[in-house]
């Protein structure tokens, strides 16, 4: 069963059709990144205007965060919108070894993967934990993703899909509330 038919997904996808109550525009499924991983304390790298974050020896890039004796790596958690061929994703921080950082650092294209610990809270999924995961190599020039380890809901998710509706409710809980603006006439 497809969302083709679906008239809250034809306007979410409709970039031609401004809210008629404030003229808000979607294209479509859009992603939510972090800036961070949750345990950095030294604030967010965008809003400082500063491509590198240095506070001693600790430092937070795009892709790439040194935190004491802890290292992590940007990925993606991806997750198939079922109905759709789409996938939504987050863009969150793994934790990993500090030798399996430097083994990412030295050659990504090589990278074999590793395991890691999602350090994000999700919102709207029960992740009160880290998450563990395999950080598995992106295609060339892409971010590695993350695969949540079997046993909880976010991984049957990952497999399985979710609803559009699960989407909106993703949306939602991370504060960008869609549906008011989907259901306006």
């Amino acid at each position: 069963m497809t969302l083709d038919n679906d008239s809250l997904w034809v306007r979410f996808n409709d970039a031609s059709r401004p809210c008629p109550c404030c003229g808000k525009i979607f294209s479509g499924v859009f992603d939510i990144g972090y800036d961070h991983p949750d345990p950095w304390p030294h604030g967010n790298r965008t809003e400082s205007g500063k491509d590198e974050l240095i506070v001693g020896h600790d430092r937070l890039g795009s892709d790439l965060c040194l935190l004491g004796e802890y290292r992590f790596i940007r990925c993606v958690l991806s997750f198939p919108i079922i109905g759709t061929d789409q996938n939504f994703g987050f863009g969150p921080w793994g934790s990993v070894k500090p030798e399996n950082f430097e083994r990412y650092v030295r050659n990504a294209q090589d990278f074999d993967g590793c395991f890691a610990w999602l350090t994000n809270q999700l919102p709207w999924f029960d992740n009160d934990d880290t998450l563990p995961c395999n950080l598995i190599p992106g295609a060339e020039g892409m971010r590695p993703y993350l695969e949540i380890h079997d046993g909880h809901e976010a991984a049957r998710l990952q497999e399985d899909g979710i609803t559009f509706d699960q989407l909106l409710d993703i949306y939602a809980a991370a504060g960008q509330e869609v549906r008011p603006h989907l259901t306006a006439h």
